[in-house]
């Protein structure tokens, strides 16, 4: 009994050395990157509601903890790419005047990767790189099949999205101080379907893979593209949000995918990994932290992100 709970104290101890970030990783100045960093959070998110719960977890203050200056953004928690980017570059003109910047480096997790890649395609020189979090970079399949249950522009699916803003949305948006951002939940499921992102891409191509796995230019117009993401539904069982995440993956046909977006779909530009034991909850953090526990931790994920922009100079 006695060499079991030993055995079982070593193993619970190696687990969470694996777990804590390296001597390296938490000196001084290991993401203290050469620009702002700037978050932005998905379909359905916020920024930080009643100032106690955050949409990335932990995040910001990690990223801040070892030298970062970090903004977390809030746009529509539905709308489309062009509405939220446009929002966003507001955000992101202002975070210059106040810092005194001359670029920024944003970070978007799901629809905040497409919305952060409108910043950088419309003003470029404001854009020092983005790095795409689980990023819907080429439409999504779960969106794909709730479009084919709600048709764009049919009276049911009006219906449905109405219903959504006055709701969800809107509870979001209230909650996190926000209410007064415009809402269309239709709009949102145009962008994040694969029809939507071809329309999308079309337009701001910087990043995009020329082949349907591969990696995209490194580099475009100055901005540096980056991207890394999860291909795991159920990390957690003690995480409730896994069983919804099993379900929506379900509609993926055999593609690897987190939940909600298929690895490949997630590639853009300099592809660090799509492989990590992560649902699209686990990339920020989500549920508070309940995330495979024989995995890196995302929050050592952002701080590793951090630290090679800082290293590239960014």
């Amino acid at each position: 009994m006695k060499t079991r709970f030993a055995s079982a104290l070593i193993a619970a101890a190696a687990a969470l050395t694996c777990a804590l970030p390296s001597a390296q990783a938490q000196a001084a100045g290991y993401t203290q990157t050469k620009y702002p960093i700037v978050l932005v959070h998905g379909l359905f998110g916020w920024d930080s509601i009643a100032g106690t719960v955050d949409y990335f977890h932990k995040v910001p203050a990690a990223l801040r903890a070892s030298g970062a200056q970090v903004y977390v953004t809030q746009v529509s928690a539905a709308n489309s790419t062009e509405v939220r980017g446009e929002q966003l570059l507001k955000q992101v003109k202002e975070i210059l005047a106040i810092t005194g910047a001359s670029k920024v480096n944003i970070v978007g997790h799901s629809h905040g990767g497409p919305t952060a890649r409108y910043v950088a395609g419309v003003a470029p020189e404001l854009v020092a790189s983005v790095s795409s979090v689980g990023g819907v970079n080429r439409g999504s399949d779960f969106a794909d099949a709730l479009r084919g249950v709600l048709p764009n522009g049919s009276p049911i699916t009006g219906a449905v999205a109405s219903l959504v803003d006055t709701t969800l949305v809107s509870l979001i948006q209230t909650l996190s101080g926000n209410g007064e951002l415009p809402r269309n939940a239709e709009a949102a499921l145009e962008s994040l379907s694969t029809a939507g992102s071809l329309k999308f891409n079309q337009k701001f191509p910087a990043g995009i893979p020329t082949t349907a796995c591969g990696e995209g230019a490194y580099v475009v117009q100055g901005v540096r593209y980056y991207s890394w993401g999860g291909n795991k539904q159920i990390t957690n069982l003690l995480d409730i949000s896994d069983g919804v995440m099993a379900l929506s993956g379900a509609f993926f046909n055999g593609k690897t995918n987190d939940g909600l977006v298929s690895t490949c779909s997630m590639n853009l530009g300099q592809v660090i990994r799509t492989n990590y034991k992560m649902n699209h909850l686990d990339e920020v953090n989500q549920l508070f932290g309940l995330v495979h526990l024989f995995e890196t931790n995302p929050v050592e994920v952002y701080r590793q992100q951090a630290n090679r922009l800082k290293n590239a100079g960014l």
